[in-house]
């Protein structure tokens, strides 16, 4: 049998919150809060790029932007490339560079479809996706685990690795990708799975 327990919310009304008999709450992931609430965006490039076979420096696959006007905070839920065109025998794996708020702002921003994670429509956003952006090197790190093509397969396979909140990019800051792989014959597409959390429900500093 469930029990209710009274809590007060922001404006100082009660509100109930579930719990079992013993008192036991029931807690949902915030991911799931977050998608019911719409928060959920996804994009990604359209047009694949040349593997890089070096640790990548001052041009990205794709960058997304959080201009300083926004309200919200992208909490980084996923990263993801599609490896296009295959290489028999190559493998690949994923690297991030996490720009610091200050960033200075693409000058493109080719890639303006958002795809909603919650089955209602994406409606507007004012993040910024573009692809083969010159950046700031501050730092690229690998993400995740390799994949392998064993054959020569037009398409390859994917990769997409799990962020989980543990990389959030807040207004005027920015998140790259690239891929590292063996050869550079192998191509990729890539992309960004976020919520975009107003700030006045998570703090950032």
């Amino acid at each position: 049998m469930d029990a209710e327990i009274k809590a007060q919310n922001s404006v100082g009304a009660d509100v109930g919150i579930k719990a079992t008999e013993g008192g036991i709450l029931h807690i949902l992931p915030s991911q799931v809060v977050w998608t019911a609430k719409g928060y959920g965006k996804q994009a990604m490039a359209t047009a694949a790029i040349a593997a890089l076979v070096a640790r990548p420096t001052t041009t990205s696959m794709l960058t997304i932007y959080n201009p300083a006007s926004n309200t919200k905070h992208l909490v980084i839920e996923r990263v993801f490339a599609h490896n296009l065109v295959g290489v028999a025998g190559s493998s690949y794996g994923i690297w991030l560079c996490s720009h610091p708020i200050g960033m200075t702002a693409p000058t493109g921003n080719n890639i303006t479809v958002r795809n909603s994670t919650s089955g209602l429509a994406a409606g507007g956003s004012v993040t910024v996706v573009d692809t083969a952006e010159s950046i700031t090197d501050n730092g690229w790190f690998p993400w995740g685990e390799s994949g392998h093509a064993v054959t020569v397969t037009v398409p390859g396979g994917s990769i997409a690795p799990e962020v989980g909140g543990r990389i959030i990019v807040p207004p005027s800051a920015g998140l790259s990708i690239h891929v590292v792989a063996d050869t550079t014959g192998a191509t990729f597409t890539t992309g960004f799975h976020w919520f975009a959390v107003p700030a006045k429900e998570l703090t950032v500093g």
